[in-house]
């Protein structure tokens, strides 16, 4: 295998979901992988949870599936002050009550980790960090931390998601660390939907960041049409917060 396409952080956001799922089609790829957060902060978990079982490509869980398929309060986020965490009570609240006991069910078996390999390149998918799910892997981290993650599960690729902040990052030993940004709440200030194509020709890597312009208006009038908090929508107008 030497090319694969990895999304995550979808986040109940079913017109970003559908139109990468287009634009993945359009551009005829394959290998598909995806690193969790398919629910929490939109109005679709259960619609987006069925793509992705019907889809039936390799999924890791991410916190806020962990959270939800536990019925918890807690989805495992960080929030930055008490305005943020009182929204974020009552989206997981609201997406626990509207998310199904079958697709909770589909949310406890997903993966923890996936390995693979790519070319000659050996590749570690995390949703937040090899050592916790919900452990954020933003691009300034010092290099010698990354170093000893990448130690920890023996990859020359470790590709992440969760901070919804897309990068590529080459470190000194020449091991790369990947985050694939959100389809379905970008927070680097483009709106659009993101995923990313990894290519390996030996050890060499080829990382292409995607992005996709889809129906914005549609996920926010949704959130602000429900008891979803309004502020979400236009977190995803901006692709901020």
């Amino acid at each position: 295998m030497d090319q694969i396409t990895i999304f995550g952080d979808i986040h109940a956001n079913l017109p970003a979901l559908e139109a990468v799922q287009a634009d993945m089609a359009a551009r005829r790829l394959s290998n598909f992988y995806c690193l969790g957060d398919l629910v929490g902060y939109g109005t679709s978990p259960n619609e987006v949870i069925s793509v992705i079982r019907e889809w039936n490509i390799p999924t890791l869980m991410g916190n806020y599936d962990q959270g939800v398929g536990n019925s918890s309060d807690d989805c495992g986020c960080a929030y930055t002050n008490p305005v943020a965490e009182a929204l974020g009570k009552r989206s997981i609240a609201w997406t626990n009550d509207h998310t199904t006991e079958e697709n909770k069910a589909f949310l406890r078996q997903l993966l923890q980790q996936i390995p693979l390999q790519l070319g000659d390149l050996r590749v570690v998918l995390v949703h937040g960090s090899p050592r916790r799910i919900n452990e954020y892997l933003f691009e300034d981290r010092p290099a010698s931390s990354l170093e000893r993650l990448l130690d920890l599960v023996e990859a020359d690729v470790l590709v992440c998601g969760h901070t919804h902040l897309p990068y590529h990052r080459i470190l000194p030993s020449g091991r790369h660390v990947v985050n694939a940004g959100s389809v379905g709440k970008p927070k680097d200030g483009d709106p659009r939907a993101g995923y990313v194509v990894l290519q390996a020709s030996g050890r060499e890597l080829e990382v292409n960041f995607m992005r996709v312009a889809y129906d914005i208006e549609r996920a926010a009038q949704a959130i602000e049409a429900s008891t979803m908090p309004h502020e979400y929508a236009q977190m995803l107008r901006t692709g901020k917060g």
